[in-house]
């Protein structure tokens, strides 16, 4: 009797955390509150980098001669 119920309770721990870890990667609960100034689904504009043409968030660009880079590094070499 004993083993029976051992093995129901690691089934309903197991499911317990799996639903856990399924709701968190679902990304903010219901309810939640985003944060001051940002709604759920709104995101930051992306650049390209004229160098290298990896999109990374607008405010961390590195601008020069009007082109947007990622880094400081590549505003020095070439634009591809």
């Amino acid at each position: 009797m004993s083993r029976l119920l051992f093995w129901i309770a690691l089934a309903i721990l197991v499911v317990m955390a799996l639903r856990s870890k399924l709701r968190g990667m679902g990304g903010p609960a219901q309810g939640s509150d985003p944060g001051p100034g940002t709604a759920l689904g709104e995101g930051e504009p992306m650049a390209c980098c004229a160098h290298c043409h990896v999109y990374f968030p607008a405010s961390e660009s590195v601008r020069a001669d009007g082109l947007d880079y990622c880094s400081p590094a590549h505003v020095r070499l070439p634009a591809q």
